[in-house]
């Protein structure tokens, strides 16, 4: 799944955006994903739950990329 997310404020915490962008289904799927090291922000992977992802980062798993963007697509 490759998708594009337009935030709507300044960031999103990672596990709402996996919940959100149905990565997973609930919120505590998306904490286990991050917890284990299955996801990556940039390239890096990311342990932190509620890590703030912002406007041109890129989040990444096994089957899936989301690219946030800013309101309006920039």
């Amino acid at each position: 799944m490759n998708e594009t997310f337009e935030l709507e404020t300044d960031y999103i915490p990672l596990c709402d955006l996996l919940k959100y962008c149905a990565v997973t289904d609930t919120g505590g799927q998306a904490k286990y994903l991050v917890s284990t090291g299955n996801v990556m922000v940039d390239g890096e992977v990311e342990t932190r739950k509620t890590c703030k992802i912002r406007a041109g980062q890129v989040v990444t798993g096994d089957g899936f990329e989301i690219r946030v963007v800013a309101p309006g697509g920039r």
